[in-house]
């Protein structure tokens, strides 16, 4: 069983990436500190310096591997099987993305529709990416990579994809 993903663009996806990679440094500087450990003169020093090391590589390890599991899982596409074509989906979701206020980036009918929620200014918003296929409508949606990982952001994603199934599910009842 196959999973689609979303796919970032290269800026947001360094962005989005970014904290993952910072405990990855953490981690590879860990790891010089115990090779480089090897070589103190003092055994009590150099045994203090390791177990630091090794407390700083499980945490920092454990941190990255925590994030990197939850961006993937958001990274998911929702599916919602309709009983209305993509072009009906589409509309739909259109007429909600308008409702809603968000800013429309990339519309392709019937195949493709990509919004930002526009909070602040200084906040570019969450992206929702929503794939129309016939009976099929595909909803994923991340926190603003500027801002970073929030349960605040991930509560709101959550509001939108189900916003966006409620939208498309409700033209099949």
């Amino acid at each position: 069983m196959s999973v689609e993903r979303l796919r970032l663009e290269r800026a947001d996806c360094a962005r989005y990436y970014a904290p993952v990679a910072i405990c990855g440094y953490l981690a590879a500087l860990c790891v010089a500190l115990v090779v480089t450990a090897a070589f103190l003169p003092n055994r009590h020093e150099a045994l203090a310096v390791t177990a630091a090391a090794l407390f700083g590589l499980v945490l920092s390890g454990a941190l990255g591997l925590g994030m990197l599991t939850v961006q993937l899982r958001e990274l998911r596409y929702l599916a919602v099987t309709t009983g209305t074509d993509a072009k009906a989906n589409f509309e739909r979701v259109a007429h909600l993305a308008h409702s809603q206020g968000w800013l429309l980036a990339r519309e392709e009918p019937g195949r493709r529709l990509d919004a930002r929620t526009a909070d602040t200014m200084v906040q570019r918003g969450e992206l929702i990416v929503v794939l129309f296929r016939d009976r099929q409508v595909l909803v994923a949606c991340i926190c603003d990579p500027d801002v970073g990982f929030s349960l605040v952001g991930r509560r709101r994603c959550q509001q939108h994809r189900e916003l966006v199934s409620q939208a498309v599910e409700a033209a099949a009842a």
